[in-house]
């Protein structure tokens, strides 16, 4: 078992870069910050009681980014709320918000030219911070900008004559503004509005070509996420305050699942804050994961990852990585093996007898179930005309008794957030009452070699599998058929399963 608390790397050994006539790989670098809060966020503060505030965060930005360029990296992604906290009403944050101009109308460094705008602080501080180190910084603040006050009742323009908007900022090696972009998708965020139209924003390097930005809650939406990679963006920048949602919505959990499922690479900067249980960063390629997951009891601090990575912008590579496509059907995402190693994981197409099923709640969604047995087996489990197939055997281990079950759900996830689902899921049971299954579960013991497959109505299908203790584990193959069929094998866990899930998203149903 990897010990938790530490940096784990795992990759595909099977997977093999077509080599591009230029470097083709980039050392990327992605901080977990340790926030210093605001005690009492409701409470609204002077410009310089803000600054202050946020000079204890920004101290610690600077020393990790001399120790990311000392490590090469080339491009350094720092968490949402990093800077400034979270919990603050409209008013309260207002000592905290600065102008950001739109770097596609006009060209700013805050660093050499810092007479241009008043109270832009925290920009030429994060601006000095690129230039110094020379690396591209991309950071989350408070933005503000003005907007014309109507008497129009569908205008969008507040009546304060300013919009507040969760900011991300790009900055240049030499300290240019090279991009903004505001949040869509809030989260519970007073303070915040949501812009006018959802945002496409991307930024070039020289180094890897485009990266697309998006923020948090916003990685599972179509708006901007789903857009992006439709055209054809295959790099996506992601700051976040990710709060840990077992057993299918953990950061590095979800945030991995994405990156295999829609073939990109996404670097992940969350913050650490164990009172609202976030935490979980990780640079994620379709080849390769470096992440970090804390244990509970482990030091609340932070950490700084830093990995090579492949280019993975079809542009810059040149025409033959364009017309592979960001997303094949037919192909796998992974293919390091091709069965179980068992006779259970032969076939998943002829459904077993139909078993006893039970409905309980998982992330707040009404899920039909059924249990495992102790040995090896198949199971198909419906919710409506979805179907949800699984061979396995389980490999207990020690003493201890421990029940899992395989779940279904079709629908419309409306808690803390409204988007359509279809999840076929393996979960470990908290206890050993069917009530229990989809309960939080952290450890497990049992491993399991398993074949996991649904027929979806959407090619985003998001695989995982996670093992006790935070610990990711590669599906060893992962097929998508043109049919909408989704196949995933694992087998030879290193530790024992708490997840395995295909998280597939619907996104066209979510205003249904």
């Amino acid at each position: 078992m990897i010990p938790l608390g530490v940096i784990v790397t795992f990759s595909l050994a099977s997977v093999v870069l077509t080599q591009p006539v230029k470097d083709s790989s980039y050392v990327a670098a992605v901080y977990e910050h340790n926030l210093i809060v605001n005690p009492e966020p409701r409470v609204s503060l002077s410009r310089d009681a803000a600054l202050q505030h946020m000079k204890k965060n920004l101290d610690i930005y600077e020393e990790q980014a001399a120790r990311a360029a000392q490590q090469g990296a080339q491009i350094l992604v720092f968490p949402e709320d990093g800077i400034h906290g979270f919990n603050f009403s409209r008013s309260s944050i207002s000592g905290y918000l600065e102008t950001v101009p739109d770097p596609k109308q006009e060209s700013w460094n805050p660093c050499t030219e810092r007479e241009k705008y008043n109270n832009t602080e925290v920009l030429q501080r994060l601006s000095c911070m690129a230039r110094q180190n020379n690396l591209y910084i991309v950071a989350n603040m408070a933005g503000l900008q003005p907007c014309p006050l109507s008497t129009d009742p569908t205008s969008s323009c507040p009546s304060d004559g300013h919009w507040q908007f969760n900011t991300n900022v790009v900055f240049r090696s030499d300290g240019l503004l090279v991009a903004r972009y505001h949040k869509n998708n809030l989260f519970y965020e007073d303070s915040f509005d949501t812009p006018p139209q959802p945002e496409i924003i991307t930024f070039d390097t020289p180094f890897a070509g485009k990266f697309g930005l998006l923020i948090c809650f916003d990685i599972l939406f179509q708006e901007p996420t789903i857009t992006l990679v439709e055209k054809g963006l295959r790099q996506l920048v992601y700051p976040t305050a990710w709060i840990n949602t077992l057993p299918l919505l953990d950061s590095v959990q979800i945030h991995r699942a994405v990156s295999l499922g829609a073939n990109l690479t996404l670097l992940s900067a969350n913050l650490r804050h164990d009172h609202l249980d976030m935490g979980g960063s990780g640079i994620y390629t379709p080849f390769s994961a470096t992440y970090h997951h804390a244990k509970r009891g482990d030091p609340e601090e932070g950490r700084l990852l830093v990995a090579r990575v492949p280019v993975l912008d079809p542009e810059w590579l040149g025409q033959q990585a364009k017309e592979e496509g960001v997303l094949n059907s037919e192909s796998s995402s992974s293919t390091a093996a091709d069965s179980c190693h068992n006779e259970s994981c032969s076939d998943a197409s002829t459904a077993p007898p139909s078993p006893i099923t039970f409905t309980s709640s998982m992330i707040s969604d009404p899920f039909t179930f059924a249990l495992l047995n102790e040995t090896e087996g198949r199971l198909n489990v419906c919710d409506g005309t979805f179907c949800c197939h699984l061979q396995y055997q389980r490999f207990p281990q020690g003493s201890s008794k421990e029940l899992y079950a395989l779940g279904a759900f079709a629908g419309l996830h409306t808690v803390d957030g409204r988007f359509a689902l279809q999840v076929c899921a393996l979960v470990r049971c908290a206890g050993l009452d069917q009530s229990s299954c989809g309960q939080i579960v952290e450890e497990a013991e049992s491993k399991m070699d398993f074949l996991l497959e649904g027929k979806f109505g959407t090619r985003y299908v998001y695989p995982s599998v996670l093992a006790s203790r935070m610990v990711l584990e590669e599906p060893e193959h992962f097929e998508k058929a043109a049919d909408g069929r989704l196949t995933m094998k694992h087998s030879n866990m290193t530790g024992g399963l708490v997840t395995a899930s295909l998280f597939g998203r619907m996104y066209h149903q979510d205003n249904e």
